[in-house]
């Protein structure tokens, strides 16, 4: 039996473990991204190791989030990073540069490689034929630090691609409806591969764009195979001596197989306030749009912001409209300029942002009170937009941009021929705003609101723990820790951070945390899906929580929990959640012999004589790791 591509790289880079099921597995990592959201914490983890200098094959910090400097907290940060980055050996990309994820697969992603990166669409990478996954900043690390990545040993879950793309229909609309047949569960402990001959017909932007998205699946990561067509970008980016040809072999066998005809698809959209609430534009046309907002990691390339200027070009925004526009890449930028589709992009009325992830994350841009936003971003929770009462439309840039002239969500057939994009022979190459690692003696700049980083204590054998939040499904990270312009600058200050905890759904968590001192948080499936944000466990955990206990985790929230020495416990019985309320005490004991042990224990809730029974599913390492008090605590001890 032949091997499926992901079974091919996970082969290559295993370090222990087997690729069996239900096997905790080891990888070595051969590259490390950060962003400045996620990235100081990382170094200082990093730097806490006692590591002189990276051991990976490149490792690169991005500055792209936290580019509002509307005090000198953001500021001062990005000169830590870059002060940081020379000094342990890493690349650094400076403020403008572009978003992560556009530039590194641009100048960095190599076919057949491992990545892993503090941001949870690292897996964009994988439109390169790279294995690129997101983590917490203390996994990433320990990468950096040459330590493996441990992860379940993933299902693999191939999309078989057949027919081609219609007129007006792009790669966007292809990852929608995956959302709209698997949901945002559906990727959960899965590798997604793509394969297929209408694998063929897409070039590596785009299939960037529908790998960025599985991480809306829970996925933890997508691929597609390494071909013509990765060769024919390496070599618009001169980059062709990094390409290997890569693909699964023809008897390769896979846990789950499911098939999209990419000729019978439509344009699409996904409706608040999920991205797998994912319905044809048409059954929402005719609502009227208040802002459109074009770029994102997900949909930023020279190959979408062309289609957008051509559907632009000659007419003008509507009235009623705000569109804002985030090219993804200096170089994006760059030859926008030099071919001229920037001043049509102007001269229709856009406005013009930074190459960073501006409105995204809710840095900037936040639409009209009770306002409709259509953007070709990734996710659409509620809040997210930095407008709590807003509704965002998550759509291709063709339906965004045919939106922005009409006023209303619209349909692009309605509007003639489409856009013909040429793919660039070569692409605009300009590598001065990435700073080569410097010398190990390079002072590391700390501005005031670099504070130190908290340690969580060691998992206590008894716990009485009272409820302190009772929660339901699909509890986002964004919901645990707020983005936005006002809360990330504070992202190195976990005290000053740790104030905004569940802000959104109880603004007096933190006040109530502090007074109980410890506490347990319950909730039900996917808690902690979205970004890979750590600050979602370490403020909590700094605040006193010890367990989360819940019907189901996100992937990424839950190897951050362990990480930071919160105990994550699912119930064996589902149902024993309707049980609890905020404030009920759950009763812990015997807690280092049962999670040691595979075996399900017995809870108290309250003084009830019927138990609740839990299961914890840690492997043997994650459990050293929480009786430790953490991985920093056991990496340090390991070295």
């Amino acid at each position: 039996m032949g091997q499926n591509l992901t079974q091919k790289i996970l082969t290559s880079h295993l370090v222990s473990g087997n690729l069996a099921e239900g096997n905790e597995i080891a990888l070595k990592i051969d590259q490390t991204l950060t962003q400045d959201a996620t990235g100081t914490m990382a170094y200082l983890q990093f730097e806490a190791m006692n590591i002189s200098r990276v051991r990976t094959e490149c490792s690169v910090s991005y500055i792209d989030h936290n580019t509002l400097q509307t005090g000198f907290e953001n500021a001062d940060d990005h000169a830590f990073l870059q002060s940081a980055a020379a000094r342990f050996g890493a690349y650094f990309s400076r403020p403008g540069n572009g978003i992560c994820h556009q530039v590194h697969l641009e100048r960095f992603a190599k076919p057949g490689k491992t990545l892993l990166g503090s941001d949870s669409h690292t897996p964009t990478a994988g439109g390169m034929g790279m294995l690129a996954m997101g983590a917490g900043g203390l996994d990433v690390a320990v990468a950096m630090g040459g330590g493996a990545f441990y992860l379940p040993n993933p299902k693999v879950l191939r999309i078989w691609l057949t027919g081609q793309l219609s007129d007006w229909v792009s790669a966007k609309d292809i990852i929608l409806e995956i959302l709209r047949v698997l949901s945002v569960k559906g990727g959960v402990g899965k590798i997604i591969e793509y394969a297929g001959p209408g694998v063929q017909t897409l070039t590596v932007p785009q299939r960037a764009t529908i790998t960025n998205m599985g991480a809306e699946l829970g996925a933890s990561s997508s691929i597609f195979p390494s071909d013509e067509q990765t060769l024919r970008f390496l070599e618009a980016q001169g980059r062709a001596a990094d390409f290997i040809p890569l693909s699964a072999d023809q008897d390769a066998s896979y846990d789950e197989e499911i098939e999209i005809d990419l000729s019978l698809l439509a344009p699409l959209v996904a409706q608040p306030h999920s991205p797998d609430n994912v319905l044809p534009v048409t059954e929402r046309s005719a609502l009227s749009v208040n802002q459109v907002a074009i770029g994102s990691c997900t949909n930023s390339s020279y190959q979408d912001l062309m289609s957008v200027s051509q559907i632009l070009k000659g007419k003008h925004v509507h009235p009623d409209v705000s569109l804002v526009i985030s090219p993804g890449s200096r170089q994006v930028l760059s030859m926008l300029a030099n071919n001229g589709a920037l001043t049509d992009l102007l001269d229709s009325g856009a406005r013009l942002l930074e190459a960073s992830c501006g409105p995204c994350i809710g840095m900037g841009q936040s639409p009209v009170s009770k306002g409709i936003s259509v953007r070709t971003f990734n996710r659409n929770f509620e809040g997210r937009s930095g407008t709590q009462d807003a509704s965002v439309f998550l759509a291709s840039p063709e339906i965004a941009a045919a939106s922005a002239l009409t006023g209303y969500l619209t349909d692009p057939r309605t509007l003639g021929l489409p856009p013909v994009v040429d793919f660039p022979e070569l692409f605009r190459i300009d590598d001065s705003m990435i700073l080569p690692p410097g010398t190990a003696d390079t002072p590391i700049r700390r501005g005031p609101n670099i504070q130190p980083l908290p340690l969580a204590p060691a998992l206590a054998n008894t716990l009485s723990l009272p409820i302190i939040l009772k929660l339901g499904a699909n509890v986002t990270t964004d919901d645990i820790m707020p983005a936005g312009a006002k809360i990330l600058p504070l992202r190195s200050n976990i005290p000053a951070i740790s104030e905004f905890t569940f802000h959104k759904i109880d603004a007096h968590f933190a006040s109530k945390a502090k007074t109980l001192k410890q506490s347990i948080i319950v909730a039900g499936h996917n808690y902690g899906q979205g970004s890979s944000r750590e600050h979602a466990a370490l403020a909590p955990m700094y605040l006193g929580l010890r367990v989360v206990l819940a019907r189901s985790f996100a992937r990424i929230h839950r190897a951050n929990l362990i990480n930071f020495g919160i105990l994550p416990i699912t119930f064996v019985n589902e149902e024993d959640l309707t049980r609890m309320h905020a404030g009920n005490i759950l009763h812990l004991v015997n807690l280092h012999q049962a999670i040691l042990t595979p075996a399900p224990f017995a809870i108290t809730l309250n003084n009830d004589s019927d138990p609740v029974w839990v299961k914890h599913d840690l492997s043997e390492r994650q459990a050293k790791i929480l009786l430790a008090g953490g991985l920093l605590n056991a990496t340090k001890a390991s070295i």
